[in-house]
């Protein structure tokens, strides 16, 4: 009985102390708050890697002593990544030209930032289904994406050629035409390609095409997205010595976490630009494209040396150079002259 009525009175007075105590726990404000924990802790991962909050700014590749390590900085460039604040890939490659910003320039012509033409610096704005400039000069790269559409019983797999733009260096058009697919057409794409019944009732045939683009990239760098596509389409080869792909670029891949990253993504985080809202321009998106490499060009070619080695005929051409203005020749020794 005794110990009944003692442990009764532990169990009270045990009660009792529990209660003070929390009282005294929620009365001391003096012991620190919780930390809450960071947003990249809470955030969720992908392929092993934290997902980054993006910056509303365009970003570009800053290189290391490994040419296979590339780090994301933010750009200067003034320009949101808001989409209605994103100028065209037109505008941003002019405005590169001329070196000032996007949003200056579209104010000082009375312009959109989403103009997608440079007649402003060329004297002559885009002319479609043009074929062959007759004013534009090709230089030594020429920049270059197609629009296809469906065909055949699967459209959504089997596609033709339908539309081909090349750019040069500066953006300036160089070629655009509409081109005829040999079999019918199923699926126009109208939605992602532009191409319309009516359009293609103007178009140019294939051997067309192909002959003059074959005869403007005799010899040239060229640049693109996924070339292959657009050369198979074509029926067109073209040297691989010769090619810049900005879809196989390293530093490229790694902001896909290695895979081919889209157009659309690398012209937005790279560049700050907005394309491919709607129905695509094969004209834009190869600004977009020749922008792109202008930006990593000494990493286009730091690569391109690795995998292929230096260009022999640049490199014979140097040297002969350096003979004709008097380099590399052999010093005579002098001897002593002779009785």
């Amino acid at each position: 009985m005794a110990n009944d009525i003692a442990s009764g009175l532990e169990l009270k007075d045990l009660s009792s102390n529990w209660k003070k105590l929390q009282e005294k726990l929620k009365a001391d404000t003096s012991r620190p708050p919780k930390r809450k924990a960071s947003e990249d802790v809470l955030r969720p991962q992908r392929n092993g890697l934290k997902q980054r909050k993006l910056e509303h700014k365009p970003r570009t590749l800053e290189h290391t002593n490994s040419t296979r390590t590339a780090r994301l900085v933010v750009m200067g460039a003034g320009w949101s990544k808001a989409k209605d604040e994103a100028p065209s890939a037109s505008l941003a490659l002019w405005a590169e030209d001329n070196d000032i910003s996007a949003k200056d320039l579209a104010a000082a012509y009375g312009t959109s930032l989403k103009s997608t033409s440079i007649h402003y610096s060329t004297g002559a704005e885009d002319n479609i289904n043009e074929g062959l400039s007759s004013t534009a000069e090709a230089g030594k790269y020429i920049a270059i994406d197609c629009e296809m559409v469906g065909v055949g019983p699967t459209p959504e797999t089997d596609s033709a050629l339908a539309r081909i733009s090349l750019v040069n260096y500066h953006g300036h058009q160089l070629y655009d035409s509409f081109v005829l697919p040999k079999e019918p057409v199923t699926d126009y794409r109208t939605h992602v390609s532009g191409i319309t019944p009516q359009l293609l009732q103007s178009a140019r045939t294939l051997e067309s095409v192909q002959a003059d683009v074959a005869k403007l990239l005799d010899g040239k760098i060229l640049v693109g997205h996924a070339i292959k596509n657009d050369l198979a389409a074509l029926l067109l080869g073209h040297s691989k010595r010769n090619i810049r792909d900005t879809s196989r670029y390293l530093p490229f891949r790694e902001l896909a976490a290695g895979r081919t990253p889209s157009l659309k993504k690398l012209a937005r985080e790279i560049l700050g630009v907005d394309i491919q809202g709607g129905e695509h321009s094969s004209i834009e998106d190869a600004r977009a494209t020749m922008l792109l490499f202008r930006r990593e060009k000494d990493g286009f070619e730091r690569e391109h040396v690795k995998k292929w080695g230096p260009d022999r005929k640049m490199t014979e051409k140097s040297l002969n150079g350096e003979v004709e203005r008097g380099y590399g020749k052999k010093k005579k020794k002098k001897g002593k002259a002779k009785k």
